[in-house]
């Protein structure tokens, strides 16, 4: 059988019109042309460096693209090519979750905020909007100039994003709440790409749900927060030896259990007890600048190593925070009502490491470091949330302790062993907390394991209420099956 040239083009014509198209590299084509973002392919001299810009290893990933948008119309370009496409997408803002593919993704398009990076503070508002690129270190010192700070992150290299949408402790939160409790305007691109803000008037129940409903809603470009007035404070580091681990315990629970509990005062508890130079680590701060003041009594009698503590600025104590140099990390988190046979149990459980299954677990782990962080919620952090028109986790209004286990290891092989193992000592403290009737449903985000049912812990009818803005705003689930990663609706 004899064909024409010109019918012979015709069909390879046609045959090259039905090869399947990528729909991920169509997309990245396509943002490539975006005058005013800049977007990154894994041939570029650069993607390496972006691709592992996530603070652990264990949230590095090999997108197919990455994209920067460096203003609101971006984004929304963005996100309407990856819905139409329906091309997977993960959004960073800050990068600082380990937990895989919360923040990076493989094979799909990374949207990378980082240039999201303005501020602005109105001296008559006293409010500061915030882009979510921007790290709170920077947000400190941006709002110092004016005596000012915000209800932000206490590990200053953490992003502004992530942090706002999981919920956000700080050093204030006696005061004002959680971090999300004091946003009040949300700047967001919702999955049909269209923009708009959230706040008490507009899109209130978007609003509601974006305080503490993660990237289940819609991509958040900039926050507008409350401020409140800073100056010097006393605080610092105080750093015991290990065996002083019970006696730390029995002051945390002094500490906690003080009627009228003073709202300046702060700390978080970090324990680094199966690493013999690792000791018990108290970071403490009084929001005023008053020396050894009396709601920190419990723990003045106990011998230190070193002890930091002073006045200074605040954002000068917020920088003397740091994390050992480990390249792969995964949190764990529970919580429990204060109660001093808890406390005894738990520290007894982690000074006899030899003596417990779950904590041998993690000793065939090369390198590994597990610091456990104990941090005590006052009901009036829970309450001051309340009075500033609540937020999605369903907390009670008590006394509470939020604990974190951090794991930090060497390579990637034990990535496995590691999560099991650190999951296998978050179960039994949960089993410990349960004997004492301390026990409380609520996983703190921020300091959550991937594999953690976060928000099926925020209630029935909290959960009821968010699928209902999800089914509201986002009908087509974009942000549940095209954004895969970090704490889902389920």
């Amino acid at each position: 059988m004899r064909f024409s040239l010109g019918l012979l083009s015709s069909l390879l014509a046609s045959y090259a019109l039905a090869e399947p198209v990528d729909p991920v590299a169509a997309v990245c084509r396509r943002l490539l042309n975006l005058n005013s973002s800049t977007t990154v392919l894994p041939s570029s001299q650069e993607y390496t460096t972006l691709s592992e810009d996530n603070w652990s290893a264990t949230a590095w990933a090999k997108p197919s693209c990455i994209v920067q948008p460096r203003q609101v119309a971006d984004v929304q370009t963005v996100v309407q090519l990856v819905t139409r496409h329906r091309v997977p997408f993960a959004v960073r803002s800050g990068g600082h979750m380990p937990s895989p593919f919360g923040a990076n993704i493989n094979g799909g398009v990374l949207v990378d905020l980082s240039s999201f990076s303005g501020f602005s503070y109105n001296p008559e508002t006293t409010l500061a909007t915030i882009g979510v690129g921007q790290r709170w270190k920077t947000v400190y010192e941006q709002l110092e100039v004016y005596s000012r700070t915000a209800v932000g992150g206490r590990v200053v290299d953490v992003g502004v994003g992530g942090l706002l949408l999981g919920g956000g402790l700080s050093y204030l939160s006696d005061l004002y709440g959680l971090a999300c409790d004091n946003v009040v305007d949300f700047e967001v691109v919702l999955a049909d790409g269209s923009a708009v803000h959230a706040n008490a008037q507009e899109h209130a129940d978007l609003f509601w749900a974006l305080k503490g409903g993660a990237n289940n809603f819609a991509i958040v470009t900039a926050a507008t927060v409350q401020t409140y007035p800073i100056g010097q404070v006393w605080g610092g580091i105080k750093w015991y030896s290990n065996d002083q681990l019970p006696a730390v315990m029995q002051a945390l629970y002094e500490y906690q259990a003080a009627p009228n509990k003073d709202p300046y005062a702060n700390l978080m508890v970090q324990a680094v007890p199966m690493n013999a130079t690792g000791g018990v680590i108290l970071n403490m701060v009084y929001l005023r600048p008053e020396e050894s003041p009396a709601a920190f009594e419990p723990f003045y009698s106990l011998p230190t190593i070193q002890d930091t503590t002073k006045i200074q600025s605040f954002t000068e104590f917020m920088s003397g925070a740091f994390l050992p140099d480990i390249p792969r990390w995964d949190w764990h988190s529970t919580g429990f009502t204060p109660s001093h046979p808890l406390y005894s149990k738990i520290a007894d459980f982690f000074l006899h490491p030899n003596a417990s299954a779950e904590l041998s677990a993690l000793d065939p782990i090369t390198s590994r470091t597990l610091a456990v962080g104990l941090q005590p919620i006052s009901a009036s952090a829970v309450l001051a949330g309340n009075a500033r028109g609540g937020n999605a986790l369903g907390l009670q209004p008590v006394n509470q302790t939020w604990l974190v286990l951090d794991i930090g290891w060497e390579f990637a092989a034990d990535d496995g062993r590691a999560h099991r193992a650190t999951a296998g000592v978050r179960e039994k403290i949960e089993d410990l907390s349960r004997e004492e009737q301390s026990y409380i449903e609520y996983i703190f985000m921020n300091d959550a394991s991937w594999d953690q049912d976060v928000i099926g812990h925020y209630g029935e009818d909290n959960v009821r209420r968010l699928r209902a803005v999800q089914n509201a705003y986002d009908p087509d689930c974009v942000f549940q099956e095209l954004a895969p990663g970090g704490f889902k609706l389920g």
